[in-house]
Protein backbone atom coordinates (compact mmCIF):
# COMPACT_ATOMS: atom_id res chain seq x y z
CA UNK A 1 0.00 0.00 0.00
CA UNK A 2 1.02 3.65 -0.36
CA UNK A 3 2.71 5.49 2.42
CA UNK A 4 0.31 7.24 4.78
CA UNK A 5 0.05 10.99 4.41
CA UNK A 6 -0.30 13.87 6.84
CA UNK A 7 -3.46 15.87 6.08
CA UNK A 8 -3.03 19.56 6.81
CA UNK A 9 -6.15 21.74 6.68
CA UNK A 10 -5.22 25.44 6.82
CA UNK A 11 -7.93 28.07 7.45
CA UNK A 12 -10.43 26.26 5.23
CA UNK A 13 -13.93 27.66 4.74
CA UNK A 14 -16.93 26.50 2.73
CA UNK A 15 -19.65 29.04 1.99
CA UNK A 16 -22.92 28.24 0.21
CA UNK A 17 -24.57 31.56 -0.71
CA UNK A 18 -25.26 33.25 2.64
CA UNK A 19 -24.50 30.12 4.68
CA UNK A 20 -21.06 29.36 6.12
CA UNK A 21 -20.92 25.56 6.39
CA UNK A 22 -17.26 25.43 7.43
CA UNK A 23 -15.73 28.45 9.13
CA UNK A 24 -11.94 28.90 8.74
CA UNK A 25 -10.95 25.60 10.35
CA UNK A 26 -7.34 24.50 10.78
CA UNK A 27 -6.44 20.90 11.59
CA UNK A 28 -3.41 18.65 11.22
CA UNK A 29 -4.12 14.91 11.00
CA UNK A 30 -0.86 12.96 11.52
CA UNK A 31 0.06 10.26 9.01
CA UNK A 32 -1.40 6.85 9.82
CA UNK A 33 -4.03 8.28 12.19
CA UNK A 34 -7.63 7.07 12.48
CA UNK A 35 -9.42 10.43 12.73
CA UNK A 36 -13.16 10.79 13.38
CA UNK A 37 -14.96 14.03 12.51
CA UNK A 38 -17.79 14.03 15.06
CA UNK A 39 -20.77 16.30 15.50
CA UNK A 40 -24.52 16.78 14.98
CA UNK A 41 -26.18 17.10 11.57
CA UNK A 42 -25.24 20.34 9.82
CA UNK A 43 -22.04 20.94 11.81
CA UNK A 44 -19.80 20.91 8.70
CA UNK A 45 -18.16 17.50 9.08
CA UNK A 46 -19.28 16.04 5.73
CA UNK A 47 -18.46 19.29 3.88
CA UNK A 48 -14.96 19.08 5.40
CA UNK A 49 -14.56 15.46 4.27
CA UNK A 50 -15.76 16.28 0.75
CA UNK A 51 -13.31 19.19 0.53
CA UNK A 52 -10.44 16.85 1.50
CA UNK A 53 -11.65 14.44 -1.21
CA UNK A 54 -12.02 17.15 -3.85
CA UNK A 55 -15.75 16.54 -4.29
CA UNK A 56 -16.48 20.01 -2.90
CA UNK A 57 -14.70 23.22 -3.90
CA UNK A 58 -12.95 25.14 -1.12
CA UNK A 59 -14.16 28.73 -0.66
CA UNK A 60 -10.93 29.82 1.03
CA UNK A 61 -7.87 28.24 2.62
CA UNK A 62 -5.73 25.28 1.58
CA UNK A 63 -5.53 21.53 2.05
CA UNK A 64 -2.17 19.77 1.93
CA UNK A 65 -1.74 16.03 1.62
CA UNK A 66 1.81 15.05 2.51
CA UNK A 67 4.03 17.60 0.75
CA UNK A 68 1.52 18.50 -1.95
CA UNK A 69 -1.10 21.27 -1.89
CA UNK A 70 -4.19 19.51 -3.29
CA UNK A 71 -6.65 22.42 -3.00
CA UNK A 72 -7.25 22.69 -6.75
CA UNK A 73 -6.56 19.08 -7.78
CA UNK A 74 -9.37 16.80 -9.01
CA UNK A 75 -10.26 13.84 -6.74
CA UNK A 76 -8.38 11.26 -8.85
CA UNK A 77 -5.07 13.13 -8.47
CA UNK A 78 -5.16 13.69 -4.71
CA UNK A 79 -4.01 10.32 -3.40
CA UNK A 80 -7.27 9.94 -1.47
CA UNK A 81 -10.16 7.50 -1.88
CA UNK A 82 -13.67 8.06 -0.62
CA UNK A 83 -16.20 5.52 0.55
CA UNK A 84 -19.70 6.95 0.31
CA UNK A 85 -22.54 6.45 2.79
CA UNK A 86 -24.64 4.69 0.12
CA UNK A 87 -21.67 2.49 -0.97
CA UNK A 88 -22.54 3.51 -4.61
CA UNK A 89 -21.89 0.05 -6.07
CA UNK A 90 -22.85 -0.63 -9.71
CA UNK A 91 -25.82 -3.04 -9.64
CA UNK A 92 -25.15 -4.50 -13.13
CA UNK A 93 -21.49 -5.45 -12.45
CA UNK A 94 -20.17 -8.40 -10.47
CA UNK A 95 -17.93 -7.74 -7.47
CA UNK A 96 -14.66 -8.10 -9.40
CA UNK A 97 -15.72 -5.48 -11.97
CA UNK A 98 -17.11 -3.21 -9.24
CA UNK A 99 -13.81 -3.26 -7.37
CA UNK A 100 -11.71 -2.97 -10.56
CA UNK A 101 -13.72 -0.05 -11.96
CA UNK A 102 -11.29 2.75 -11.06
CA UNK A 103 -8.37 0.78 -12.56
CA UNK A 104 -10.43 0.34 -15.76
CA UNK A 105 -10.90 4.12 -15.88
CA UNK A 106 -7.11 4.48 -15.60
CA UNK A 107 -6.63 2.14 -18.56
CA UNK A 108 -5.09 -0.81 -16.69
CA UNK A 109 -5.05 -4.10 -18.67
CA UNK A 110 -8.06 -6.34 -17.95
CA UNK A 111 -6.11 -9.32 -16.51
CA UNK A 112 -4.05 -7.03 -14.28
CA UNK A 113 -7.00 -5.13 -12.84
CA UNK A 114 -9.06 -8.30 -12.29
CA UNK A 115 -6.15 -9.93 -10.44
CA UNK A 116 -5.77 -6.83 -8.27
CA UNK A 117 -9.54 -6.74 -7.61
CA UNK A 118 -9.51 -10.37 -6.48
CA UNK A 119 -6.58 -9.56 -4.21
CA UNK A 120 -8.59 -6.73 -2.60
CA UNK A 121 -11.70 -8.93 -2.26
CA UNK A 122 -9.54 -11.54 -0.54
CA UNK A 123 -8.29 -8.87 1.88
CA UNK A 124 -11.96 -8.17 2.70
CA UNK A 125 -12.76 -11.90 2.95
CA UNK A 126 -15.14 -11.49 0.00
CA UNK A 127 -13.28 -13.48 -2.70
CA UNK A 128 -15.78 -16.37 -2.43
CA UNK A 129 -18.51 -13.96 -3.64
CA UNK A 130 -16.51 -12.53 -6.57
CA UNK A 131 -19.07 -13.43 -9.28
CA UNK A 132 -22.09 -12.10 -7.38
CA UNK A 133 -23.88 -8.80 -7.95
CA UNK A 134 -24.34 -6.22 -5.14
CA UNK A 135 -28.08 -7.03 -4.78
CA UNK A 136 -27.14 -10.59 -3.72
CA UNK A 137 -25.15 -9.31 -0.72
CA UNK A 138 -26.03 -8.19 2.81
CA UNK A 139 -25.35 -4.63 3.95
CA UNK A 140 -22.15 -5.64 5.71
CA UNK A 141 -20.92 -7.50 2.62
CA UNK A 142 -21.69 -4.52 0.38
CA UNK A 143 -19.66 -2.37 2.73
CA UNK A 144 -16.63 -4.66 2.40
CA UNK A 145 -16.88 -4.46 -1.39
CA UNK A 146 -17.09 -0.64 -1.24
CA UNK A 147 -13.98 -0.65 0.97
CA UNK A 148 -12.13 -2.92 -1.46
CA UNK A 149 -13.06 -0.60 -4.34
CA UNK A 150 -11.83 2.46 -2.45
CA UNK A 151 -8.55 0.80 -1.42
CA UNK A 152 -7.61 -0.65 -4.83
CA UNK A 153 -6.10 2.70 -5.89
CA UNK A 154 -3.49 2.52 -3.07
CA UNK A 155 -4.64 5.79 -1.46
CA UNK A 156 -2.56 7.67 1.10
CA UNK A 157 -5.80 8.50 2.93
CA UNK A 158 -9.19 6.76 3.01
CA UNK A 159 -12.20 9.03 3.57
CA UNK A 160 -15.37 7.45 5.00
CA UNK A 161 -18.72 9.25 5.09
CA UNK A 162 -20.85 7.67 7.87
CA UNK A 163 -19.91 4.17 6.64
CA UNK A 164 -21.74 2.31 9.44
CA UNK A 165 -25.00 4.28 9.49
CA UNK A 166 -26.97 1.77 7.35
CA UNK A 167 -26.01 -1.28 9.41
CA UNK A 168 -27.93 -2.87 12.28
CA UNK A 169 -26.53 -2.32 15.80
CA UNK A 170 -24.87 -5.75 16.10
CA UNK A 171 -23.18 -5.47 12.70
CA UNK A 172 -22.07 -1.90 13.47
CA UNK A 173 -20.06 -3.14 16.45
CA UNK A 174 -18.49 -5.94 14.38
CA UNK A 175 -17.61 -3.65 11.47
CA UNK A 176 -16.11 -1.10 13.88
CA UNK A 177 -13.61 -3.71 15.01
CA UNK A 178 -12.86 -4.68 11.40
CA UNK A 179 -12.34 -1.07 10.30
CA UNK A 180 -9.90 -0.45 13.14
CA UNK A 181 -8.03 -3.67 12.38
CA UNK A 182 -7.90 -2.81 8.67
CA UNK A 183 -6.56 0.68 9.33
CA UNK A 184 -3.83 -0.68 11.60
CA UNK A 185 -2.81 -3.36 9.07
CA UNK A 186 -2.74 -0.93 6.11
CA UNK A 187 -1.12 1.87 8.10
CA UNK A 188 -2.80 4.60 6.05
CA UNK A 189 -4.67 7.68 7.29
CA UNK A 190 -8.43 7.17 7.79
CA UNK A 191 -10.81 10.13 8.11
CA UNK A 192 -14.27 8.95 9.20
CA UNK A 193 -17.38 11.15 9.53
CA UNK A 194 -19.90 10.13 12.20
CA UNK A 195 -22.55 11.60 14.49
CA UNK A 196 -22.14 8.69 16.95
CA UNK A 197 -20.08 9.45 20.05
CA UNK A 198 -19.72 5.74 20.79
CA UNK A 199 -18.42 5.04 17.28
CA UNK A 200 -15.85 7.83 17.47
CA UNK A 201 -14.66 6.73 20.92
CA UNK A 202 -14.28 3.13 19.76
CA UNK A 203 -12.42 3.88 16.52
CA UNK A 204 -10.46 7.10 16.69
CA UNK A 205 -6.89 7.97 17.58
CA UNK A 206 -8.00 11.58 17.08
CA UNK A 207 -11.54 12.89 17.64
CA UNK A 208 -12.44 16.24 16.06
CA UNK A 209 -15.69 17.59 17.55
CA UNK A 210 -17.40 20.08 15.22
CA UNK A 211 -20.29 22.49 15.78
CA UNK A 212 -21.65 25.25 13.53
CA UNK A 213 -18.80 24.86 11.06
CA UNK A 214 -16.06 25.18 13.67
CA UNK A 215 -13.80 22.81 15.56
CA UNK A 216 -14.67 22.82 19.27
CA UNK A 217 -11.98 20.29 20.23
CA UNK A 218 -9.45 18.00 18.53
CA UNK A 219 -7.84 15.48 20.88
CA UNK A 220 -7.41 11.81 21.73
CA UNK A 221 -10.65 10.10 22.89
CA UNK A 222 -9.65 10.01 26.55
CA UNK A 223 -9.01 13.77 26.62
CA UNK A 224 -12.34 14.53 24.90
CA UNK A 225 -14.12 12.30 27.42
CA UNK A 226 -12.32 13.42 30.60
CA UNK A 227 -11.49 17.04 29.76
CA UNK A 228 -13.99 18.49 27.28
CA UNK A 229 -12.78 21.84 25.98
CA UNK A 230 -16.15 23.61 25.83
CA UNK A 231 -19.73 23.36 27.10
CA UNK A 232 -20.80 22.07 23.67
CA UNK A 233 -18.32 19.18 23.78
CA UNK A 234 -19.30 18.32 27.38
CA UNK A 235 -22.99 18.25 26.47
CA UNK A 236 -22.56 16.50 23.13
CA UNK A 237 -20.39 13.72 24.53
CA UNK A 238 -22.98 13.34 27.30
CA UNK A 239 -20.58 12.40 30.10
CA UNK A 240 -20.63 15.71 32.01
CA UNK A 241 -23.23 17.92 33.62
CA UNK A 242 -22.73 21.52 32.48
CA UNK A 243 -23.32 24.28 35.01
CA UNK A 244 -23.41 27.82 33.56
CA UNK A 245 -23.27 31.01 35.61
CA UNK A 246 -21.07 33.92 36.68
CA UNK A 247 -17.74 33.80 38.48
CA UNK A 248 -17.91 34.94 42.11
CA UNK A 249 -14.41 34.00 43.26
CA UNK A 250 -11.09 32.42 42.21
CA UNK A 251 -9.03 30.97 45.06
CA UNK A 252 -6.56 28.10 45.58
CA UNK A 253 -6.96 26.80 42.01
CA UNK A 254 -10.77 26.68 42.25
CA UNK A 255 -13.29 28.91 40.48
CA UNK A 256 -16.65 29.55 42.17
CA UNK A 257 -19.64 29.97 39.84
CA UNK A 258 -23.13 31.14 40.80
CA UNK A 259 -26.06 30.09 38.59
CA UNK A 260 -28.96 32.45 37.84
CA UNK A 261 -31.24 30.82 40.44
CA UNK A 262 -28.65 31.17 43.20
CA UNK A 263 -26.86 27.82 43.45
CA UNK A 264 -23.06 27.97 43.87
CA UNK A 265 -20.56 25.47 42.44
CA UNK A 266 -16.79 25.12 42.37
CA UNK A 267 -14.49 23.77 39.68
CA UNK A 268 -10.78 23.41 38.99
CA UNK A 269 -9.54 26.49 37.10
CA UNK A 270 -7.95 29.90 37.51
CA UNK A 271 -7.62 33.36 36.05
CA UNK A 272 -11.30 34.14 35.56
CA UNK A 273 -12.54 37.66 36.31
CA UNK A 274 -15.28 38.11 38.90
CA UNK A 275 -18.61 38.53 37.13
CA UNK A 276 -17.47 36.81 33.93
CA UNK A 277 -19.68 34.13 32.36
CA UNK A 278 -18.30 30.65 32.95
CA UNK A 279 -19.21 26.99 32.46
CA UNK A 280 -18.25 24.09 34.72
CA UNK A 281 -18.32 20.43 33.67
CA UNK A 282 -19.01 17.81 36.36
CA UNK A 283 -18.45 14.12 35.54
CA UNK A 284 -21.82 12.33 35.75
CA UNK A 285 -20.26 8.96 36.65
CA UNK A 286 -18.24 10.46 39.52
CA UNK A 287 -21.25 12.01 41.30
CA UNK A 288 -22.18 10.16 44.50
CA UNK A 289 -25.00 10.22 47.03
CA UNK A 290 -23.67 11.84 50.20
CA UNK A 291 -22.96 15.15 51.88
CA UNK A 292 -20.33 17.29 50.11
CA UNK A 293 -16.94 17.79 51.75
CA UNK A 294 -17.32 21.54 51.27
CA UNK A 295 -19.86 24.00 49.78
CA UNK A 296 -19.83 24.06 45.97
CA UNK A 297 -18.87 20.40 45.64
CA UNK A 298 -22.42 19.12 45.89
CA UNK A 299 -26.01 20.04 46.66
CA UNK A 300 -29.28 18.56 47.87
CA UNK A 301 -31.91 18.07 45.17
CA UNK A 302 -35.14 16.25 44.38
CA UNK A 303 -35.09 13.04 42.34
CA UNK A 304 -37.01 13.60 39.08
CA UNK A 305 -36.40 10.28 37.34
CA UNK A 306 -34.63 6.93 37.84
CA UNK A 307 -33.44 4.69 34.98
CA UNK A 308 -32.17 1.20 35.71
CA UNK A 309 -29.45 0.23 33.20
CA UNK A 310 -28.27 -3.10 34.54
CA UNK A 311 -24.71 -2.37 35.69
CA UNK A 312 -25.62 1.22 36.52
CA UNK A 313 -28.56 3.43 37.55
CA UNK A 314 -29.14 6.92 36.14
CA UNK A 315 -30.60 9.52 38.49
CA UNK A 316 -32.01 12.82 37.26
CA UNK A 317 -32.09 15.40 40.06
CA UNK A 318 -33.27 19.05 40.27
CA UNK A 319 -32.01 21.53 42.83
CA UNK A 320 -29.64 24.42 43.63
CA UNK A 321 -31.00 26.31 40.61
CA UNK A 322 -30.50 23.41 38.20
CA UNK A 323 -33.49 21.89 36.38
CA UNK A 324 -31.69 18.67 35.54
CA UNK A 325 -28.52 17.18 36.96
CA UNK A 326 -27.45 13.61 36.16
CA UNK A 327 -25.69 11.07 38.35
CA UNK A 328 -24.69 7.61 37.11
CA UNK A 329 -24.36 5.26 40.08
CA UNK A 330 -23.17 1.66 40.09
CA UNK A 331 -26.00 -0.83 40.68
CA UNK A 332 -24.21 -1.92 43.87
CA UNK A 333 -24.00 1.64 45.23
CA UNK A 334 -27.61 2.47 44.32
CA UNK A 335 -29.24 -0.66 45.75
CA UNK A 336 -27.21 -0.38 48.99
CA UNK A 337 -29.00 2.96 49.56
CA UNK A 338 -31.97 3.09 47.15
CA UNK A 339 -33.94 6.30 46.61
CA UNK A 340 -37.28 6.99 44.91
CA UNK A 341 -38.69 9.71 42.65
CA UNK A 342 -39.60 12.71 44.82
CA UNK A 343 -36.96 11.97 47.49
CA UNK A 344 -34.53 14.70 48.58
CA UNK A 345 -30.98 13.42 48.12
CA UNK A 346 -27.59 14.98 48.85
CA UNK A 347 -25.12 14.66 45.95
CA UNK A 348 -21.36 15.22 46.10
CA UNK A 349 -18.19 14.91 44.03
CA UNK A 350 -14.44 15.48 44.26
CA UNK A 351 -12.90 18.84 43.24
CA UNK A 352 -11.02 17.17 40.34
CA UNK A 353 -14.34 16.00 38.85
CA UNK A 354 -15.54 19.58 38.29
CA UNK A 355 -13.53 21.57 35.73
CA UNK A 356 -13.76 25.05 34.24
CA UNK A 357 -14.55 24.90 30.51
CA UNK A 358 -13.16 27.11 27.78
CA UNK A 359 -15.31 29.27 25.52
CA UNK A 360 -14.82 29.78 21.77
CA UNK A 361 -14.46 33.38 20.66
CA UNK A 362 -17.67 34.46 18.97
Amino acid sequence: MSKAAVIDIASVSKIYGQTTAVNAISLKIPAGTYCCLLGPSGCGKTSTLRMIAGHEAISSGDIRLGNAVVTDLPPARRGTAMMFQSYALFPHLDLVDNVAFSLKMKGSPKDERRARALEMLKLMQMDAYATRRPAQLSGGQQQRVALARALITDPEALLLDEPLSALDPFLKVRMRAELKKLQKSLGITFVHVTHSQEEAMALADLIVVMNNGRIEQAAIPRTVFERPATAFVARFMGDHNVVSGRVTECRDGLVSVEVAQGGRFKGVGAGEETGALADLAIRIDHVRIGEPAEPGLGFTGTVQNIEYRGASVKLSVAGAGLDEFTAILSDKHFFAHPVSVGDAVPLCWEPADSILLGRLDS
